[in-house]
């Protein structure tokens, strides 16, 4: 017999993970529910035009588990999972695929809430939001977060700055370059704020708008996308898709630090190993780009009470992020540990302590 779903690493004790298909709007699509022990999973939609079916149950299985993470690291009450919505966002988007999709989600009964995310907007979440109530993002209403972008960004930001802090003792970016992987949504407000700071930023992208774009507005030097990974750099920003640290990659980067917004930047978890045995400091993904899903869960927090979405609890949110991040930095000092593996002992601790009240209630009940 073959490896079935279950063999995978990836799979990592999901909860579920559902396959849904609507021929008449060509919606092909991926939810995986990693954990709802801290409360509803919670990640965003992904459509990206992949090379197979595999491809796309191993990207979101990847991500499902690190929104479990990022959640727990972000002390939210929310869980983890994710969605991917397999075809070519430029092309084949429609109302009708994501109402589609929205019906899809009623289905999962509010275990899993989906939000924006890269090849999806938050008109396009509105436009789920017409038949299902389980989306988040929203641009109306007094309880509506809106694009979670800038709050990702600026949670990026904060981080370099912590970068700066240990690594060059300053307090801004000035003199500093970045190599900046990927100026679309996240990647395009970072540049600027990077800018803004003192950083010189090198940058890259498969979108030569974009990049001629945040190019003019920060005087970026533009670079092919291959060829990001050679330049003389003190961080490098990955702010496009996973899994650019990789065994072809790790010994052309030429830099000090890993800081950037894209999930799941190593290929694979000894890679975290090799960037701390060269001294290379790695800022662990799902740590440093949880704003997003922090301003998402104040919307998530205004529809549970009625409320509105609250910026001032959006803010100590992510200030305490921050302080968590650099608790990581120095813990891996301390103990002599890569900072992955520090961070996901963080996670693992606070799922679990979730899971075993979560038990302990079912028993007594």
């Amino acid at each position: 017999m073959g490896k079935t779903l279950f063999d995978s690493p990836s799979f990592a004790n999901h909860e579920g993970v559902h396959a849904f298909h609507d021929e008449k709007t060509g919606l092909k699509a991926i939810v995986a529910v990693h954990s709802t022990a801290r409360g509803p999973a919670v990640g965003g939609t992904r459509m990206w035009n992949y090379a197979t079916a595999a491809e796309a149950l191993e990207d979101v299985l990847r991500l499902s588990k690190g929104m479990s993470y990022k959640n727990a690291v972000a002390d939210l009450e929310m869980g983890g999972g994710k969605s991917v919505i397999i075809g070519d966002s430029r092309t084949q988007k429609s109302p009708e695929l994501f109402r589609a999709f929205g019906r899809a989600l009623n289905g999962l009964g509010g275990h899993y809430y989906a939000a924006e995310d890269v090849g999806t907007s938050v008109e396009d979440i509105a436009e789920a939001r017409k038949v299902t109530e389980y989306v988040l993002g929203l641009k109306d209403g007094p309880e509506a977060s809106g694009d979670p972008s800038p709050v990702t960004a600026e949670g990026v930001f904060r981080s370099n700055l912590v970068v700066a802090r240990r690594l060059f003792n300053q307090n801004d970016m000035t003199g500093l370059t970045v190599a900046l992987q990927g100026v679309g949504h996240v990647g395009a407000y970072l540049a600027e704020m990077l800018h803004k700071a003192g950083a010189k930023l090198i940058i890259t992208d498969v979108n030569q708008a974009n990049l001629e774009a945040v190019a003019a507005k920060t005087g970026a030097e533009i670079v092919a996308p291959d060829a990001i990974y050679d330049v003389a750099a003190d961080i490098y920003a990955p702010c496009a898709l996973g899994a650019t640290l990789n065994l072809q990659t790790l010994d052309r980067l030429k830099v000090k630090a890993v800081c950037g917004a894209a999930n799941n930047q190593l290929a694979t978890a000894d890679i975290g190993d090799e960037l701390f045995r060269r001294g290379v400091l790695y800022a662990p993904d799902y740590v440093v780009n949880g704003g997003g899903i922090i301003n998402v869960a104040s919307e998530m927090n205004a529809r549970q009470s009625g409320g509105a979405y609250d910026a001032s609890w959006v803010e100590g949110k992510l200030s305490r992020l921050m302080e968590t991040f650099e608790e990581i930095l120095e813990r891996s000092v301390v103990e002599n540990k890569p900072t992955h593996l520090i961070a996901d002992a963080i996670a693992e601790a606070r799922i679990k302590a979730a899971a075993d009240q979560k038990a302990e209630l079912l028993k007594a009940a």
